[in-house]
């Protein structure tokens, strides 16, 4: 029986699997889990994977995948695992999503949800709740503000000290020659050097 070549780009894992394996069953020998956690359309399918080499050892897009991805749209070679059925002798490379933590999936519901119970409150409703908002934004803000006095106080310092460094350079320039003002920097380091003092003539 002929093998291929297969490997996973983002778990560093390889080895060789027989012509006719599914790319899901060849993920499960490596340790790498695939397994899809939609039965239908609608629901959401995490055993799509991106073949970044090798495509043409696979089979054709299945009616499921034409399916899918004229409703969803589809990524460059993006193909289902449990779909993609290796074919011919090569080497293949696959890229898999990057799994989420449950927290990250937890907040992205939460998120889903609170915009879809937003969507579909009244107006009367989201008035309300923009104006909820604010004042806990506002809230937050004197809060921490209250409780960060020494940052806030150093911070008018330093706004403080830079002003006042503004003003005595602006007031010592007043005081400047006008031919040191336009000459700029280097016309003063010309001469900056006083010259010696003329001997004195002796009177006779």
């Amino acid at each position: 029986m002929s093998n291929v070549l297969l490997k996973f780009e983002r778990e560093d894992r390889e080895g060789y699997v027989a012509v006719g394996t599914y790319l899901i069953d060849a993920a499960k020998r490596f340790g790498i889990d695939l397994t899809e956690t939609g039965e239908t359309e609608d629901e959401l399918r995490t055993d799509l994977v991106i073949v970044t080499a090798g495509s043409e050892h696979l089979s054709p897009l299945t009616q499921t995948e034409n399916e899918h991805f004229s409703s969803h749209g589809r990524r460059e070679n993006e193909r289902f695992a449990s779909q993609a059925r290796i074919e011919s002798v090569g080497e293949i490379l696959i890229m898999t999503n990057e799994k989420k933590t449950a927290e990250e999936t937890a907040a992205e519901d939460q998120d889903e949800k609170y915009k879809k119970d937003f969507t579909e409150m009244p107006l009367e409703k989201k008035i309300a709740a923009l104006v909820q908002l604010e004042a806990i934004t506002i809230g937050e803000t004197f809060s921490f503000i209250f409780n960060s006095p020494s940052l806030i106080f150093s911070k008018v310092m330093d706004v403080m000290a830079e002003f006042g460094l503004k003003k005595e350079s602006d007031a010592k320039d007043a005081t400047r020659p006008e031919e040191h003002k336009k000459a700029g920097p280097k016309a003063k380091a010309k001469t900056g050097k006083s010259n010696p003092p003329a001997a004195e003539t002796p009177i006779g």
